[in-house]
């Protein structure tokens, strides 16, 4: 990639056609080695956060060795650029296929599933291996994150004895796992799924060998802001030593969003202003997904041409519509932008490096990003003290609220 000292001077360099992901890899790795350091187990990447390289290789490079991967495309990815990475098939519903070409073709022996049907396709798919790790995701409650996970996977209650047991009966090493939901506000969360883990595996009366408290770990948004990262290493810690499993049982965690948000930004162009609406080149059906389909908060800046801060006497509330054809691709709701914002201005959403390009469709032949490393700093970071931040200047609270 390209690399510039900030967004400003890339854009006094050359115009940007596309919508651009600014890359800041530096900032995931600061995230990596704060979980390497104060998490007390394997850490492993949810990579469909953000499958981007060079993400992939930050987070590597830092001392990242283990991924949480959902297909096989993730599989060929991580499996080239990391060659010693120990991957883990964390999808609980997978094709025949995958399985087959997981175990067989890439050495993957780490399977997650939720029902004695999924558990059937592995053992058969893997020829009855005897080496396997099983990971028995289990549903649990969502009621403290912005996105709750647990509607289409989880083994409810009332099945997960049975499926323990079943997954017990054939694994080498057999682990429960949960996900107390996307950007996760509450550490007690975590405190409350553990204690309803360790129920379910009294209910079997199987020993584990595996706790993996899934992700959920926040990032910094607008109205999001949650307690400090080390609240959750302690609720974590505190509660695995009290969970019914083997005394050398190890711990896991999957973030994803909280290695991935402050490591990238998405600037986009004004195409056209009209009284009350901006329209830009990307929106709903790309990067700006969650801004439109889940009312996702995300700081902005607006700068000119030049990439100068777009200096203004006041504010003025904008829908915000993007590119394609489609009159669903709009942002949910107004944002607060200069009153004087122009065609050829650029709007900069930060904190876009989960779940942002790689929610992108080709809709209307739009999606096509380029990327650039920037060295300046994220909009907002958990992992840096606030003086080690550098100010970023026309920062706007403008987010896309309710």
């Amino acid at each position: 990639m390209e690399r510039y000292l900030s967004p400003r001077e890339y854009l006094a360099a050359r115009d940007a056609w596309d919508p651009v992901v600014l890359a800041r890899p530096e900032h995931a790795r600061a995230a990596a080695r704060w979980f390497l350091n104060q998490f007390p187990g394997e850490v492993l990447y949810a990579a469909k956060t953000n499958p981007e390289p060079w993400l992939i290789d930050a987070l590597y490079e830092t001392g990242v060795r283990w991924f949480d991967v959902a297909s096989t495309a993730e599989i060929e990815l991580v499996a080239a650029r990391c060659p010693d990475a120990t991957l883990a098939f964390m999808h609980p519903v997978k094709s025949r296929e995958a399985i087959r070409r997981a175990y067989w073709d890439y050495g993957v022996r780490i399977f997650a599933l939720d029902s004695e049907a999924e558990l059937r396709k592995i053992v058969e798919e893997t020829g009855g291996a005897k080496d396997l790790e099983l990971i028995v995701r289990l549903a649990v409650s969502g009621d403290h994150a912005a996105i709750p996970l647990s509607n289409k996977f989880g083994a409810a209650r009332t099945a997960a004895p049975a499926l323990l047991r079943a997954a017990r009966a054939v694994a080498d090493e057999l682990g429960v796992s949960f996900h107390v939901g996307s950007q996760c506000l509450d550490p007690q969360a975590y405190r409350i799924a553990m204690r309803e883990a360790s129920d379910r595996i009294v209910e079997a009366g199987v020993t584990v060998d595996i706790v993996d408290v899934g992700g959920g770990f926040p990032a910094l948004y607008p109205g999001m802001e949650p307690p400090p990262v080390d609240a959750y290493m302690r609720a974590i810690n505190e509660e695995f030593e009290e969970m019914i499993v083997l005394y050398n049982a190890d711990l896991w965690c999957e973030p994803g969003r909280a290695l991935a948000a402050e490591a990238a930004s998405l600037l986009t162009r004004v195409e056209l202003v009209k009284p009350g609406s901006v329209y830009l080149n990307d929106g709903a059906f790309g990067a700006l997904y969650d801004a439109a389909r889940e009312n996702w908060r995300y700081p902005v800046r607006v700068m000119s041409e030049d990439g100068a801060p777009r200096h203004n006497d006041g504010e003025a509330m904008y829908r915000v519509f993007g590119p394609t054809c489609d009159s669903a691709d709009r942002l949910a709701n107004r944002l607060a932008l200069p009153a004087n914002i122009a065609e050829g201005d650029y709007i900069e959403f930060g904190m876009l490096g989960a779940y942002g390009a790689t929610m992108a469709t080709r809709f209307n032949g739009f999606g096509a990003y380029d990327s650039i490393e920037v060295g300046d700093a994220p909009f907002a970071s958990l992992y840096r003290k606030s003086a080690d931040i550098v100010a970023l200047p026309s920062v706007s609270s403008a987010t896309a609220t309710r």
